[in-house]
This record gives structure tokens, sequence and C-alpha cells, in this order.
């Protein structure tokens, strides 16, 4: 029976490498994102395995449609991964309210939305995997990421109050969280990114903690020992450190 994957930022970074990824996996994947010539190249280059369904995942209504459609071509989703996303480092004299409003209607209330869409056909039917794409930011308060981390330290909470909720109804939850991994994004970065891996890196470590039913999928693991060190810290030392960071 094939299994069917939703991607969602499938046309670039880990989403792209994860919708790729999953076709070792045995899925057939559905995957969206706005940019459709993009789309378009991956499906032809993985022909009938990865069908392209083109959305803009701040359309609340889109989002609908488009799972509605990918359930009636494809059929059921069995795992959801809502990759889309966008980041833009801000310190304290070019903050902007704005900036923080935009960042949140893409990385947390569009997430809530491709959420709110699938959960309710998986526990009725008692199976499936969602996943959703936040990152080691949303552990501790980074210089230049007050509105990025801030955004991923919400869905950090948001799927961990989810969790008991779903796992009750049969329907699993995951949290992954990156840490630098090399992706358009991030290139765009002045500053040394620590222990950087692929965008092929970080998916395979995905799909393997998705493989093993995990609820946090936390990489590099190098990675995942600093930030855990850095948020265990008293204020005190963890400012003096995070002081370090300042561009």
């Amino acid at each position: 029976m094939t299994k069917i994957a939703w991607v969602t930022g499938a046309s670039s970074g880990i989403g792209l490498a994860l919708a790729e990824r999953l076709l070792e996996d045995g899925y057939t994947v559905a995957a969206s994102a706005r940019g459709v010539e993009a789309l378009e190249s991956l499906a032809a280059r993985r022909s009938g395995h990865i069908v392209p369904f083109p959305l803009d995942v701040t359309d609340h209504d889109a989002v609908r449609a488009v799972h509605a459609d990918i359930e009636q071509r494809l059929g059921p989703v069995d795992l959801a991964v809502f990759a889309a996303g966008s980041y833009k480092r801000d310190y304290a004299k070019d903050f902007k309210a704005s900036t923080t409003k935009a960042m949140f209607d893409l990385n947390v209330i569009a997430t809530a939305a491709c959420l709110e869409t699938v959960m309710t056909p998986m526990m009725e039917r008692r199976r499936g995997h969602i996943a959703v794409v936040a990152s080691v930011s949303g552990y501790v308060g980074l210089p230049g990421a007050a509105s990025y981390g801030a955004t991923k330290a919400a869905l950090n909470v948001m799927c961990e109050a989810l969790y008991p909720d779903l796992a009750r109804s049969g329907v699993q939850i995951s949290i992954v969280n990156p840490g630098f991994v090399d992706t358009a994004l991030t290139r765009k970065n002045d500053f040394p990114m620590p222990f950087l891996i692929s965008a092929e890196e970080a998916a395979d470590l995905i799909a393997k903690g998705l493989r093993a039913g995990r609820f946090e999928i936390i990489f590099p693991w190098k990675m995942a020992v600093a930030i855990r060190f850095l948020h265990a810290l008293p204020h005190r030392l963890r400012f003096a450190l995070t002081k370090r960071m300042l561009r």
C-alpha cells in the first residue's frame, strides 16, 4: 500500500531535500511551495513519485483546498511535514513589530492552519504522523533572532501541548529542531555557523527520527549539546556568553 507524505516548503532547503529523501522510505510525496517552477522541476526529476501542489501556506483557504486535492488524487495523508518558513535577523537597533508580525504569520500562524487542516482527519482515522520544522534557536534568545527565535519557541510549545491529545487519538507529532543547515537562507549569514551540515544530511536525520517515532528530532548532536547547555545556565552566565555573539 502506497504511503502518502505532504511536505510544505518543498521547493528549497530542508523541505526539498526531505521530499526527495522520503522516497527512499516508500512514500509518494505531495510537494507544496510557492515556487511553481522549482516544484515542477522536482516533479520532473522524480516523475510519478513526487507530485506538485503549489501553495502559499499563508492563504488558509488554499491550505484546506490543497489538502483536499491531495487526499482526493493521491489518498489519505500518512505523514505531513510542515517545513515552510522564513528567517530574517533583527537586533534592538532595527527591531520592528512589522517584521515580527510577518515572521509569525508565516512561521507560526500558517503552520497552525496546516495543523488544523490535517489533525481532524488523522484523528478520525486514528493514524498519521505530523512533523513541524522549528529550530534550536527556539531554546534560547540569541542575538539577531528576536523574532525568528520567538516563532520557533512558539512552535515547540504548540507541538508539546498538542502531543497528549494527538497521542490519545493514535496520531504522532514530532518537532524538528535543526542547528545550522546549509540553505539559501543561512547563506545570507555574515557570521561563523558552528557544526554546519548540508540539507541532505538534515533530511537523512529527520527521516531517521520520524521512523523511530521520536517527539523531538534535534541535530547535529554537537549543536544539541551546546544549545541545551546554554539553556540550562543561569541568566547571568548565559548573557555573558550571548553578549559575545553580538555583531
